[in-house]
């Protein structure tokens, strides 16, 4: 358990993270290490690299509930699609429905 504490700690922000990664990444590259240095900098790396993947995959939901939450309309459909009940459907122009959901504003 104190394993895992002391990781999170080492590269608590993203930005740690990839720094410790890329650091490892380079001696591994460039050093001559013995196999089982290379295999524990790997599995280090591994780890790391996880860690980034879900902080990543955070931020990309975060950023996206933040863009559904702004958008003029909160509907989810692609915009190529239209329901049946849609302004245009009853033969207005779309400059007319464009006026109508100004005004609405």
């Amino acid at each position: 358990m104190a394993a895992k504490k002391a990781k999170k700690s080492e590269a608590s922000t993203f930005e740690q993270a990839m720094g410790e990664l890329e650091t490892l990444v380079e001696a591994m590259e460039n050093d001559q290490l013995p196999l089982e240095e290379l295999v524990a900098h790997y599995e280090k790396g591994a780890g790391l690299l996880q860690h980034c993947e879900k902080v990543l995959a955070a931020a990309k939901e975060r950023i996206e509930l933040i863009e559904v939450g702004n958008s003029p309309e909160k509907d989810l459909s692609p915009s190529g699609e239209r329901d049946d009940d849609s302004p245009e459907s009853d033969g207005s122009s779309p400059a007319e429905t464009l006026d109508d959901d100004i005004r609405l504003l």
